[in-house]
This record gives C-alpha cells, sequence and structure tokens, in this order.
C-alpha cells in the first residue's frame, strides 16, 4: 500500500493539520487501539479524529484521552462479558443497545463534543433518506450508539424527526469528513481490506461463536433450531453481519476512489469475525503491525512527526 497524494498544497510554514479516520468493521475495530498505540510511538498525534461504527466508539474514547483504560478493558473481555452488554429486543433490531451505551457512558464517555480533548465527529445514516449524517454536536454516547447500529441486528436512534443507523451504509471510512473538518493530511484505516470471502471460513469453538450466539438469542425466545441445522447453515447473526461487511468494502473502495487518504493503513484482520469482540488482544496486535508496515510511507510525509503540536498525547507510550 502507497501513499496517496495529499489533495491540498501546504504552506512550508505551518507544519499540517493530522486527521486520523477510524473505519467501520465490528469486532474487528479494536484494531484501532494498536494503530492509535502505534502511531503515538511513532511521534503522531492526530488534531483531528473521525470514526464510523466501531471506529467512532474508540474514536471517542481516543478523543476523550481514555485510550489506555479501552484497551486495558479490550484486552481482559470475554466471550460472556460481550453478551453481559447485549439486551435482545423483538422490535426492529435484535439489540436495544441500551445496556452498552449505558456502559460506555459510565467507564468512557459521557460528555457533549465541545468537551472532548480533540474535534471529533461520527457518521451516521439516515433510515428514511439514505442520507449521510455528520454528527458534530450533543451528546457523544448517543452519537456513537448511532453510528454503531447495524440495521437487523441494534434498533435504530430517534434522532430529530426520523431515525439513524450505521454509518457503513454510506461512508465506512469518512476521509471526507475529516477534510471538511480542516484535516490537511489524513490517515485512515481500513479494517475490511482483506474480508470478503473470508469471514463465513472462520475455525471457531462453537460456544465462543456466532452460531453459539445465535442459539442463546433463540433460546430466550423461547425457540431452539432444528437438529443439524447450524451445521449446515452459517448462523443468523453471522449472515447479517458479514452481508453488511460486504456492501461496506464496496462502498469503501467507491469512496476511497474519489476521497483518498494520504496514508491507508490495512490491518490483515480476515481472521477475526465480525462478532469476535473477545479477540481484542489479536485485533490490537495487528493494528500495531499494519502501522509498521507503513512505517516507510508515514516517515516520508513531511511534518507528520508530532502533528503541529496541538494533540493532547493520547495514546503515548
Amino acid at each position: 500500500m502507497s501513499a496517496l497524494p495529499a489533495t491540498s498544497v501546504i504552506p512550508a510554514a505551518r507544519k499540517p493539520t493530522i486527521g486520523l479516520v477510524l473505519g467501520s468493521g465490528s469486532a474487528r475495530g479494536w484494531a484501532h487501539i494498536g494503530v492509535i498505540r502505534a502511531l503515538a510511538e511513532a511521534g503522531i498525534v492526530p488534531d483531528i479524529v473521525c470514526g464510523c461504527s466501531i471506529g467512532a466508539f474508540v474514536g471517542a474514547v481516543y478523543a476523550d484521552g481514555d485510550i489506555e483504560k479501552l484497551e486495558s478493558w479490550v484486552s481482559a473481555l470475554t466471550w460472556k462479558d460481550v453478551v453481559s452488554l447485549l439486551d435482545m429486543s423483538l422490535t426492529s433490531g435484535l439489540i436495544k443497545g441500551e445496556k452498552l451505551i449505558q456502559f460506555f457512558e459510565r467507564h468512557f464517555v459521557n460528555r457533549d463534543f465541545h468537551d472532548l480533548g480533540l474535534p471529533f465527529a461520527v457518521v451516521a445514516t439516515d433510515l428514511a433518506t439514505g442520507r449521510e449524517r455528520w454528527l458534530r454536536e450533543g451528546n457523544v454516547a448517543q452519537a456513537v450508539r448511532a453510528s454503531i447500529a447495524i440495521p437487523g441486528l441494534f434498533t435504530p436512534v430517534a434522532y430529530e424527526n426520523g431515525y439513524l443507523v450505521d454509518g457503513g451504509l454510506v461512508n465506512p471510512i469518512p476521509v471526507s469528513l475529516c477534510r471538511a473538518l480542516g484535516a490537511d493530511v489524513v490517515i485512515a484505516v481500513d479494517l475490511c481490506a482483506d474480508v470478503v470471502g473470508s469471514a463465513l471460513k472462520q475455525p471457531v469453538i462453537e460456544e465462543e461463536s456466532e452460531a453459539g450466539w445465535t442459539r442463546r438469542i433463540l433460546a430466550r425466545f423461547g425457540k431452539t433450531p432444528a437438529e443439524g441445522e447450524t451445521a449446515r447453515l452459517p448462523s443468523l447473526v453471522s449472515v447479517v453481519a458479514t452481508g453488511i461487511h460486504i456492501m461496506q468494502v464496496r462502498i469503501a473502495r467507491s469512496r476511497l476512489a474519489g476521497e483518498p487518504a494520504d496514508v491507508l493503513i490495512a490491518p490483515r484482520l480476515a481472521r477475526i469475525g465480525p462478532l469476535d469482540y473477545h479477540r481484542g488482544v489479536e485485533a490490537i496486535a495487528e493494528g500495531r503491525a499494519a502501522v509498521e508496515r507503513m512505517r516507510h510511507v508515514i516517515e516520508a510525509m513531511p511534518g507528520l512527526k508530532n502533528g503541529n503540536g496541538s494533540g493532547n498525547g493520547n495514546g503515548a507510550a
């Protein structure tokens, strides 16, 4: 992967404003933590952060100055911990998302955008119009909840006179948003570069798989799959999540062709399933490795080291 030409000319008298874009990708998004930490160790601290879906989740914590706490929590996360944060629903999604966002507010971010340490914004999708919505004001946790609302899995979030769902439906790697906020140089993270065709082929431990989770959901509703059914077909949850990711990959490729990042970091995460949130240690390690593979490109970019001095130091070793 090579650097793409910057879209603007930066005066030699000042250092560029660096933007970090964290893309969508469900459980693979824990790789963002490794990317952030590795960039900080290389002396690169962004001035602006934008995120979509899981990238919004991680980005909000980073902009609030708590990435180390998030890394500790993710590294200790088990499958049972993941399930304990899920509240089942019988309405417009399998999961209400209330328990998850309440946990997020209690332990990570419970403030408005203007109170964060870094300029931050997230992408969501207007369910009625299909339009992209840039969320930059109000409560951060509610904006994150909207951005992660994968259709079919999470219930939509009421917003103004309509509903918002996962931003990955329209802009999985929101480089355009980061440019609009003033970034001269954009470093973007693509979580799904090697995902298509691999997500349903992972060897998994049954009780820690999407199939195991699907059985638990059906059991909550008093149902059980027919004997041998889960052996013949992928689970309901896996089909929904994988289908969404295939769509997001195609959209991301199209958007990046017209709105390229200056540096595109692509962790190799095909072995991690979309709901493998308990495999954070692996994802974080691959995020670090992805930065290392791009180190020669990053070091060749003028003015990247240390940003313009306005960063809050998140992720420093």
